[in-house]
C-alpha cells in the first residue's frame, strides 16, 4: 500500500530541486516502465493497478484513484515508477554529439533523446540553462530513450575554448543541408526555440548549415522537427545509404 510520505515525495520531484536533492525521477506508462525495467536503471518502486508488475519486492499495488492522484498525467497508465537518477558517464568529445543551448521545451528535449537514440547518437550535452533531462515530461516524451542516451550540462564557452573540435550549428543562414559534408566525428549544435544560438555561440562555431525552405511564409522548422531531418541527411551520408 502506498503510504502519504510516499505520495509526498512522488508529487515533489515534479520540481527539478527536489529531484537534484533527493536523486530520484519518476516515470509513467506501460511501455516507458517495460523499457527502464530492462535497462542499467535502478528502481526504487513501482506503483501499479496492475498485477503485470507483482515480480519484485519494489511492486506496490495501488488503485486506479491513488495513481491518478500522484499521476502528472490527465489520464494514467496503470503504471508509475521511482527511479535512481543515474551517473553520467564520461563523454567521448570525439564522436558524433547533439549539443542544445538554452532549450526550455520539455517535449522538444524528449523528442530530440528519441529521435538521438534512433539515429544511434550516443551522447547529449545541454546548456547548463537547459530545462532538466528528467523532468517528467521530457522522460514521457522520450518513450525510454533516456534510458539509453549519456545526457550532460557543461558550460558551451569553456567547452570550445578548452579543445579544437569541429562544430557544426544548425542556423537559418547557413549552407544548405545537400550541400554540406559530415565528417565522421563533430559536435551538431542546435539553440534556443525562440532565439536560436546565442551570438557568442556563434561565432565559435566552424560551420553553419540551414534546411531548405521551400515556402517563404513559414519561419522556421519545430526544433525536434530540425534534428530529426540534419540526423537523416547525416546518418545517409556517413554510411553511405
Amino acid at each position: 500500500m502506498i503510504t502519504k510520505n510516499q505520495i509526498k515525495l512522488i508529487k515533489s520531484l515534479r520540481l527539478k530541486k527536489n529531484r537534484i536533492q533527493s536523486g530520484f525521477f519518476i516515470a509513467e506508462g506501460e511501455k516507458i516502465i517495460d523499457e527502464l525495467l530492462e535497462s542499467k536503471l535502478e528502481v526504487v518502486n513501482i506503483f501499479s493497478s496492475s498485477e503485470k508488475y507483482n515480480i519484485s519486492d519494489y511492486y506496490i499495488p495501488i488503485s486506479s484513484s491513488q495513481l491518478k492522484q500522484i499521476s502528472n498525467l490527465k489520464t494514467p497508465n496503470k503504471v508509475l515508477g521511482l527511479f535512481k537518477v543515474p551517473k553520467n558517464l564520461k563523454i567521448d568529445l570525439n564522436s558524433n554529439i547533439i549539443a542544445l543551448e538554452e532549450i526550455n521545451d520539455p517535449g522538444n528535449l524528449g523528442t530530440i533523446i528519441r529521435l538521438c537514440d534512433w539515429f544511434g547518437i550516443k551522447n547529449i550535452i545541454c546548456s547548463t540553462n537547459s530545462v532538466d533531462c528528467y523532468n517528467p515530461k521530457v522522460i514521457q516524451a522520450s518513450m525510454g530513450s533516456i534510458c539509453r542516451i549519456n545526457i550532460s550540462y557543461m558550460d558551451f564557452h569553456k567547452l570550445l575554448d578548452s579543445e579544437n573540435y569541429r562544430t557544426v550549428a544548425a542556423d537559418l543562414n547557413g549552407q544548405n543541408l545537400r550541400d554540406f559534408t559530415f565528417s565522421d566525428n563533430q559536435i551538431i549544435f542546435f539553440g534556443s526555440e525562440s532565439n536560436g544560438l546565442s551570438k557568442k555561440l556563434s561565432s565559435q562555431i566552424d560551420h553553419k548549415i540551414t534546411i531548405q525552405r521551400f515556402n517563404d511564409n513559414v519561419e522556421s522548422l519545430n526544433l525536434a522537427t530540425s534534428v530529426g531531418i540534419i540526423l537523416s541527411e547525416f546518418k545517409n551520408q556517413t554510411t553511405g545509404k
